[in-house]
């Protein structure tokens, strides 16, 4: 009886703490894959790629009205002549470059089929020529390859695209 007196009953045992613990695990692990940081990642480089190919070609729309009606020279001077073709953007001043212009891609790009757009930004209708996040290819250490491309249509509509898309088939809009 003596050494019960002095005995403190209010705190936690050892195995209630391990049970709460073990608890509070569970639920973390639930809700980290319930959550699926992957797939959300992913989900934010194709959302970013997709920002991205909207302001470019609404830049080269924007470009095409304050024109009069021809596209920037160079895609009216080098996708005309390759109706239907993909050609890779840099963010080079030059009409066409020949570096980097065949790198993987959801769409096949010829060798040398590249085309510089960096006049959009020079002119003010782009901040910079944008690089799609790193996703298989890293392209900004790329040469002067942005990830995307350029088709001008038969139909004199232009088509810009991420050259890698994570959680879609395809990331592309023509106008």
């Amino acid at each position: 009886m003596g050494l019960k007196k002095g005995f403190n009953s209010r705190g936690f045992t050892l195995i209630e703490l391990l049970i709460v613990i073990a608890i509070l695990a569970i639920l973390a692990a639930v809700a980290f894959v319930a959550l699926d940081p992957l797939t959300r990642f992913r989900d934010a480089r194709d959302s970013t790629r997709f920002s991205d190919i909207t302001a470019i070609l609404g830049a080269i729309k924007i470009h095409q009205v304050d024109s009069g009606g021809p596209y920037a020279y160079e895609i009216s001077h080098n996708a005309s002549t390759a109706t239907g073709t993909p050609f890779m953007i840099t963010g080079s001043q030059n009409a066409t470059s020949t570096s980097g212009c065949n790198l993987s891609c959801d769409v096949t790009i010829a060798s040398g089929n590249c085309i510089g757009l960096g006049q959009l930004a020079t002119l003010g209708y782009l901040g910079k020529i944008p690089t799609s996040t790193n996703g298989t290819v890293n392209w900004s250490s790329e040469s002067d390859s942005t990830g995307y491309y350029l088709v001008l249509n038969s139909n004199n509509s232009v088509t810009v695209g991420a050259c890698e898309s994570e959680n879609t088939t395809e990331i592309k809009i023509t106008r």
